[in-house]
């Protein structure tokens, strides 16, 4: 099965994260990638020196002129710079009943750089987490979202409790962002606590971790999989991607989505 994903974000010219880490994973997955943009960015893997955010009618256009004829087995959803996009999104998502839905509720560049207004964070919490098969935030975006510190393995199976109980129908915490030998992620699915854990690895190569992950948990919904076995499969898709990760550039360089994958190209 040939599955048809959408992925509705922000362009990163840098190619490390945004609509461009999205085609990449669900290319390399096996899936047929189409895109809604919602930002341009210009960024490297230093920082992003700006963003031009596209009218919120023309991202309903793209979304709608693309489902219209080729449909989506699944949707994730990544950069969604205002409130005001957030709001056609969720409005378009809700209309043409677009599920499974992955919402990663993108704040900031790896670079620390700001992505999205301010008033993005309660407009996630009230039009797109309802409608989440699944919520991937890291813990700062989780602590950001939750208005609670979330610092340790403990706060995360509690955020992705208060996550379900804020709508979502699972919630998937992750841990890269917190101390350890391991980065553990906590799904919260079907009332059970679900704990995926990897190595952590010591490099800079981490640039669009956070979209990949989501465009990869996309790809084995839009197959049939269910949360627990997508998240899981896209946990080793990520952590091969960290690996083999390009040391590209003077920040933190990109993730490699086709590390791993045979290539006979000269």
């Amino acid at each position: 099965m040939l599955p048809r994903v959408l992925t509705i974000a922000g362009s990163d010219s840098g190619g490390g994260a945004g609509i461009q880490a999205d085609l990449k994973t669900i290319g390399v997955l096996g899936g047929h990638g189409m895109s809604a943009i919602t930002a341009v960015t210009a960024q490297n893997t230093v920082g992003v020196t700006g963003i031009r955010v596209l009218d919120r009618a023309f991202v309903r256009e793209q979304i709608e002129t693309v489902v219209s004829d080729i449909g989506a087995d699944a949707v994730k959803t990544g950069m969604l710079a205002t409130a005001a996009i957030v709001d056609e999104v969720a409005s378009v998502i809700a209309e043409s009943r677009l599920q499974p839905l992955v919402v990663d509720p993108v704040m900031a560049a790896e670079s620390g750089a700001g992505l999205v207004e301010d008033a993005v964070a309660s407009s996630l919490m009230a039009r797109m987490i309802p409608l989440a098969t699944v919520v991937t935030p890291n813990a700062v975006e989780a602590a950001r979202l939750l208005g609670r510190e979330v610092a340790c393995l403990e706060d995360q199976r509690a955020a992705a409790k208060a996550f379900v109980a804020a709508g979502a129908v699972s919630a998937l915490i992750k841990g890269g962002h917190l101390p350890g030998a391991e980065s553990i992620d906590v799904l919260f699915a079907a009332g059970e606590i679900h704990e995926f854990a990897a190595a952590r690895l010591e490099t800079k190569t981490t640039h669009g971790t956070g979209c990949t992950m989501a465009a990869a948990i996309a790809v084995y919904l839009g197959r049939g999989e269910d949360v627990p076995t997508s998240v899981a499969r896209a946990k080793e898709f990520v952590t091969q991607a960290i690996a083999g990760g390009l040391d590209l550039g003077g920040g933190a360089g990109p993730v490699n989505q086709f590390a791993g994958f045979d290539d006979d190209r000269d």
